[in-house]
């Protein structure tokens, strides 16, 4: 039962990764024009730091004294940073934002990257919910064989 809860519990941290993701490309999307942040300036890009961290249900796991040899990995945000290159600089001198030379300073986030990193955030988490579906589906069919 244990490898079947190991299961469960890595490929459900592969879906709250994922969403946390998801939910940052979403922002970075929504704020592609946005040239005023509370900080000042333009939205900055954001992107999430993913680590992997032993798979513990228990105290027991936590400490090692269970079996050695299972060391599965599930995954866990672990910060969500900002990108540090500058922001693109357009010339619209009737912007409100503009500088003092007639430019805007505009996020620096690519329409097509953060479009290519939903579908893979998608595609991820798609990933996450078959296995999620096999392990169960396998955990079912060892009911049957006992009935």
């Amino acid at each position: 039962m244990s490898d079947f809860m190991s299961g469960l519990r890595i490929s459900g941290s592969g879906l709250s990764a994922q969403r946390a993701r998801m939910n940052t490309i979403s922002s970075n999307i929504a704020n592609i024009n946005t040239t005023r942040t509370p900080e000042g300036g333009p939205y900055r890009r954001k992107d999430v730091v993913f680590e992997s961290m032993p798979d513990a249900a228990s105290f027991g796991d936590v400490m090692g004294v269970n079996d050695p040899k299972s060391d599965f990995q599930r995954v866990q945000v672990t910060d969500v940073v900002y990108d540090k290159k500058a922001p693109i600089l357009k010339y619209d001198p009737s912007h409100a934002d503009a500088n003092e030379d007639g430019y805007v300073a505009y996020p620096n986030v690519n329409l097509m990257e953060e479009m290519t990193n939903m579908i893979q955030a998608t595609r991820s988490y798609e990933a996450n919910v078959q296995a999620i579906q096999a392990s169960k589906d396998m955990a079912l069919s060892a009911l049957e064989i006992g009935r």
